[in-house]
């Protein structure tokens, strides 16, 4: 199912994501060489978008690129795919 591998892949780059959203673009462009999701040229556009809106460019570009794939629920998907690994280390932190 589409939304299971969305949900693995940007937990994926979320988890190895580190140093800001701009730290995401490289394994989105490796996403849009390997993957019939999105193109590249979709990925520049989407890129632009996620700069001049406002919040997180990572997150912004994450949750176009689901939208574009798989529709509200991909864009909800990707987002939470792309946040878990650092929800996950931040209550780990807080607990500790």
């Amino acid at each position: 199912m589409i939304y299971i591998e969305l949900f693995f892949t940007f937990f994926k780059i979320g988890l190895f994501s580190i140093g800001g959203g701009l730290a995401t673009l490289p394994f989105l462009q490796d996403l849009a060489e390997h993957n019939d999701w999105i193109t590249g040229s979709e990925l520049i556009d989407m890129i632009a978008i996620s700069e001049s809106t406002p919040g997180p460019i990572g997150i912004n570009t994450a949750t176009f690129v689901g939208y574009k794939a798989a529709g509200v629920f991909g864009g909800i998907t990707t987002t939470l795919g792309i946040v878990t690994p650092s929800i996950i280390i931040i209550i780990l932190i807080a607990h500790y």
